[in-house]
């Protein structure tokens, strides 16, 4: 009988195995998690030691060297008999430091690993996703400067209203990109550390370390507070720093997912008409039964992610809302999987959009062709004002017009013809007075307003700042998609 490869028989996310970089998954590892929760056992005794409790430099040594090799299977064993996962940790961690093990978590409670490395990786998770998302920005900048003039059929309500331009149309998407990088990025810079607070955040074990010194457990919250690279800590907490940051950080990336499915429901509206496409690939299969269609799949895996992304806003909301008092553990399992998802997701649209916005593709003379079937039609204003300069009678030309505009009308709806406005008008004789005009009345440009300015003066004044603001940072290489 074959050998089962056990590899497979468990459940895998899809975000690890499928969408998210490598670098975003490693912030969520657990090795990064209690690595972590090494450092910051480290950072307090350190903090400790130098407010003169009796800590000693051989034993913040011993610590340091241990703060990567971790012995999980000996801490799940541990956690079996504990039911608790952070004295699991410290028991391992003690015994691999046995001259350490007595000042290991001294006057810590769980949340003092668990609040503040959540907050460190959220610092990094941030960190990250912000330089992909102006990468986004400053391809799609690009994009829609090249392409600032070129006229294309606007839609409200799907359907055909006046012309704008693919430049002006892509400048809607960043203008909502720039929103979220500004509300993503005051995430991060008003993030917080949780600090020493004790275990209902009273600091009371800590008054009773430095007996009775209030100055310096004071003192204690901001060493740490710096040792761990933050400016600030939250004056007051809980047992744990306030769920209102968590909801607030969700929410900006359940913001920037419902842009992302904004803007990929608009490439895969073109993609439809043939006017845009995303990059394909030379050996990418579109369909299993269809070898001629070219999916817009990378626009598809952005709007299912990004759906995921708006539904968590609520688990966030939910969990700051049940937190009884100073706290419940109720929020426990619901953010291991609300904040790790929520930034793998981001970071797998951004990624995936990044990809698209290198490699979007044009078709010139099919948003020609549609102009053509609705221009006419548009025109009509413009007509009659020529007419009337020439010396016509308004109401009479609106008449001719009218009926000119049924019948070419009838000939696309009943007959699935092409719009023949244009050559009714060319054989009316009652036009012949601005025949010579009907080439400038409908070209396609004149009917476009500023689109094409607006597009200069948004990436100069609003566009480029931001991106400058990030500097050599920003991520502008697409790396190879995943499956």
């Amino acid at each position: 009988m074959a050998e089962v490869n056990t590899e497979f028989r468990g459940y895998r996310s899809p975000l690890s195995t499928r969408y998210a970089s490598k670098e975003m998954q490693y912030l969520f590892s657990d090795q990064h998690k209690f690595s972590t929760w090494r450092k910051l056992w480290i950072l307090l005794a350190k903090a400790e030691k130098a407010l003169g409790l009796d800590i000693t430099d051989d034993q913040i040594r011993e610590m340091e060297k241990h703060v990567e090799d971790i012995d999980f299977k000996a801490a799940a064993a541990e956690e079996a008999l504990t039911r608790h996962d952070v004295m699991a940790h410290v028991h391992v961690f003690a015994k691999q430091c046995p001259l350490a093990a007595p000042i290991i978590h001294l006057g810590a409670t769980s949340c003092f690993v668990g609040d503040n490395t959540d907050l460190l990786i959220l610092k990094e998770a941030l960190d990250q996703l912000l330089p992909k998302l102006v990468g986004v920005i400053k391809q799609l900048a690009q994009f829609a400067m090249q392409y600032r003039d070129l006229p294309t059929l606007g839609f409200t309500h799907l359907q055909p209203a006046q012309l704008t331009t693919v430049g002006k149309r892509c400048s809607l998407w960043i203008q909502d990109l720039l929103m979220d990088e500004r509300a993503l990025r005051n995430c991060r810079d008003n993030l917080r550390f949780r600090g020493v607070k004790g275990t209902t955040g009273t600091q009371a074990s800590f008054l009773q370390l430095f007996a009775g010194d209030s100055a310096k457990v004071r003192q204690l919250d901001q060493t740490v507070t710096k040792l761990a690279g933050f400016e600030r800590y939250y004056a007051v907490t809980g047992q744990t720093y306030s769920r209102k940051v968590d909801l607030e950080i969700v929410s900006a990336l359940a913001s920037l997912g419902a842009t992302v499915h904004k803007m990929c429901s608009d490439l895969r509206l073109l993609a439809s008409r043939k006017e845009l496409e995303e990059p394909f690939e030379q050996t990418q299969i579109g369909s299993s039964a269809m070898p001629y269609k070219r999916n817009p799949m990378r626009s598809e895996r952005c709007c299912a992610l990004a759906r995921h992304m708006i539904t968590l806003q609520a688990n966030a909301a939910n969990t700051l809302a049940v937190q009884w008092l100073e706290r419940t553990l109720d929020d426990s399992a619901n953010r291991r999987l609300t904040l790790s998802e929520a930034f793998l997701s981001a970071d797998a649209c951004l990624l995936t959009l990044l990809n698209i916005s290198q490699g979007l593709v044009v078709y010139p003379k099919v948003i020609e062709r549609n102009i053509a079937q609705e221009l006419p039609f548009m025109s009509t204003e413009n007509v009659i004002m020529a007419m009337v300069k020439a010396g016509g009678d308004r109401q009479v030309c609106h008449e001719k017009i009218r009926v000119l505009s049924h019948e070419a009308g009838a000939q696309v709806k009943q007959h699935g013809k092409d719009n023949d406005l244009v050559e009714r008008i060319r054989a009316d004789p009652y036009f012949a007075p601005i025949l010579g005009q009907l080439g400038s009345i409908l070209d396609p440009k004149t009917f476009t307003g500023r689109a094409a300015d607006q597009v200069v003066e948004f990436v100069n004044e609003e566009v480029n700042p931001i991106v400058a603001l990030y500097g050599d940072k920003v991520v502008t290489k697409s790396a190879q998609l995943k499956i």
